[in-house]
């Protein structure tokens, strides 16, 4: 792809410039991994207390599908659901907001996932997460129903830690696919560490294995310290010395993105490291804190796509998660490419004075607080 073409930033066809008619574009990114239908509560509380619930969908990978989709990239999701109604739910509504849904495999056999949480923040001992997914359809996703040769048509195939706890034929197809080989795509993968998902203590271990197999990595720091017992990025990027980009994010504070060889040490501030860039995280009026991994590893998968320096890659995660954290669920609106790269673009201290809460996406720059 181009990066300079002309592009519909919802969506749609690119134009020609010399024709002026719709090209067919390649799809730019396949996401594979379980999306499942969720269950959200209707108030603050106990799962035991909730008295309704909203239906939703949620899904690392799907989540990432489909804001990039919203952003106007051409996205295909790659997961197994069940030949059920919760499945008819999962692939339309993953499929309005663009995404190709095509390579969804129908399960007679096997449910479709769902989940039932409450509203609390996740990083807090308050926070209730009930999942009904084991035997799911997408459980039983492996190398023999999803061929290698099927997944390897786009510039970007993005995984994440979730889908190899999963189960171990979803294991074997997560080995296979991060089994560094000549030709294959750039491998993007959310590192996702979600203790209460793996059946034995080998999840930390898996994990490592897999993200040293990717290409670029998203791993927060505090996921790290509790995986591996890795404190600070420096650390972490030591870890983890095979992958082109390591981006490790510091919550509230930023994201540092990696591409140098391992620091010698891993004492000073984050961008001290050869080839390390640190761009801190605008303030956040929040609604929800959920969703925002996901969206901040979309706006920098776009970035990249777009071949955009390592600084502006890492705004405009911040910003697609500052989208999904001003809203109530795991998926918010993303502003429009000019208007996020208008703000991606912000000087250093314009950058800082930045302010963004519920309905930011849709305002103009001048609408934008900045204190």
């Amino acid at each position: 792809m181009d990066p300079a073409a002309p592009r519909n930033p919802r969506g749609g066809p690119r134009v020609s410039s010399v024709t002026g008619t719709a090209a067919a574009d390649p799809t730019e990114v396949i996401c594979l991994g379980e999306s499942m239908v969720t269950f959200m509560p209707s108030r603050p509380g106990r799962l035991a207390d909730v008295p309704s619930f909203a239906r939703t969908i949620g899904g690392a990978e799907s989540n990432v599908a489909c804001a990039l989709a919203a952003a106007g990239h051409r996205v295909k999701w790659v997961s197994r659901v069940g030949a059920d109604g919760f499945g008819d739910h999962l692939v339309e509504a993953i499929g309005a907001y663009g995404v190709d849904t095509s390579a969804v495999g129908r399960d007679p056999d096997r449910p479709t996932g769902i989940y039932f949480r409450t509203a609390t923040d996740r990083s807090t001992d308050a926070h209730e997460v009930a999942y009904y997914r084991a035997g799911s359809a997408a459980s039983a996703m492996s190398p023999m129903t999803l061929p290698y040769a099927e997944l390897t048509g786009a510039r970007v195939l993005h995984l994440s830690g979730i889908t190899a706890a999963l189960s171990a034929d979803c294991l074997a197809l997560m080995l296979e696919l991060t089994e560094r080989r000549e030709g294959r795509p750039l491998v993007s993968f959310d590192v996702n560490h979600r203790p209460g998902l793996w059946r034995d203590a080998s999840g930390p271990e898996v994990l490592l294995e897999l993200a040293r197999g990717a290409d670029l990595v998203f791993v927060g720091e505090d996921e790290a310290a509790d995986a591996w017992g890795l404190h600070g990025g420096a650390a972490i990027r030591a870890a983890l010395p095979e992958p082109g980009v390591v981006v490790v994010k510091h919550g509230a504070r930023g994201a540092t993105a990696y591409t140098g060889p391992p620091p010698e040490t891993a004492e000073g501030p984050e961008d001290a490291a050869p080839g390390a860039v640190f761009a801190p995280a605008p303030r956040v009026d929040v609604v929800a804190p959920v969703g925002a991994g996901d969206a901040f590893a979309a706006g920098f998968l776009s970035g990249t796509l777009r071949e955009l320096p390592l600084r502006d890659r890492l705004r405009h995660g911040h910003l697609m998660a500052a989208a999904a954290l001003t809203v109530p669920g795991d998926l918010g609106t993303p502003p429009s490419t000019a208007h996020a790269d208008r703000l991606a673009e912000l000087d250093d201290a314009a950058w800082g004075r930045l302010r963004l809460g519920p309905g930011w996406t849709s305002a103009v720059d001048e609408e934008v607080r900045t204190s």
